[in-house]
């Protein structure tokens, strides 16, 4: 893993270089033009290099919303597709280093943002150099919107939809990883299991089920937005998962609270 700060805590990045790795959507289905503002990012050191790739939503022209951990140091830059996939197409369109239908931006994270507890405040964008116009692009939450599903009864009913380009499984073996590891992009619909959680961010959190019925997000999907309900408005950004299986549940980043909010506002056109 690209790092990890609690025991069972894993990033979800997942990172080109031969070490690292990190969390895509597991047991969805291809998202095909369903969400053509949610892109692949590769974020680059200063000098160009590829760092790890991550997912991220679109939200204006210029703005692409992700995680923090995508856009940290020694991130400088970033590459961005929205091709629904990439993975037929990697040598036409320039995987990982840019091709004639990416676009390359500056990466900026959360001022409050800190790698040893990533969690707290695991947001960042990519400024784009070019404009990408779209009819529709993802949409910011209203503030503290999320907080009524705090008192919401039967939280297995709350569905959000996550979208992103990660692995659709995770496996030990090589064999098993390269298969799983198609840079497509996916969605499934994971249910709330919990919000504010204590020791994950607290009210900057949720936690989303993970498992063959709902679909959930693995290594790769970091970034990628958890829209409420079958909305483009953007509840979250997928930050965690607490087993290297990509199982059981993940951890999304809140960004309907003031700070966040503040912070995205001062990007935006």
């Amino acid at each position: 893993m690209k790092k990890s700060v609690l025991s069972l805590v894993l990033v979800l990045v997942l990172l080109i270089s031969t070490f690292g790795v990190a969390y895509a959507i597991t047991d969805g289905e291809p998202d095909g033009e369903g969400h053509p503002y949610v892109g692949l990012m590769v974020a680059d050191d200063a000098n160009g290099n590829p760092l790890w790739r991550c997912s991220g939503t679109l939200i204006s022209p210029t703005v692409f919303l992700t995680a923090g951990h995508c856009t940290e140091a020694p991130a400088a830059r970033a590459t961005i597709w929205f091709e629904t996939d990439v993975q037929s197409n990697q040598v036409a369109l320039g995987y990982p280093y840019g091709g004639s239908t990416s676009v390359d931006g500056t990466t900026y994270t959360h001022p409050q943002f800190n790698p040893a507890a990533f969690y707290l405040y695991d947001l960042g964008v990519v400024v784009l150099d070019t404009p990408v116009v779209m009819p529709v692009y993802g949409q910011l939450p209203a503030l503290n919107q999320l907080d009524a599903l705090k008192t919401q009864r039967g939280k297995q009913d709350v569905t959000f939809t996550a979208v992103g380009y990660g692995l659709q499984a995770s496996f030990p073996d090589a064999v098993a990883w390269k298969n799983s590891s198609l840079k497509v992009r996916m969605v499934a619909y994971p249910k709330l299991i919990q919000i504010n959680v204590p020791g994950y961010g607290g009210d900057f959190s949720l936690l989303l089920s993970n498992n063959h019925s709902t679909g959930g997000t693995c290594f790769g999907d970091s970034g990628g937005p958890n829209f409420v309900g079958d909305s483009n408005v953007i509840g979250g950004v997928t930050s965690f998962g607490k087993n290297g299986n990509c199982a059981g549940t993940g951890g999304v980043y809140r960004i309907d609270r003031a700070d966040d909010l503040e912070w995205l506002a001062s990007f935006m056109p």
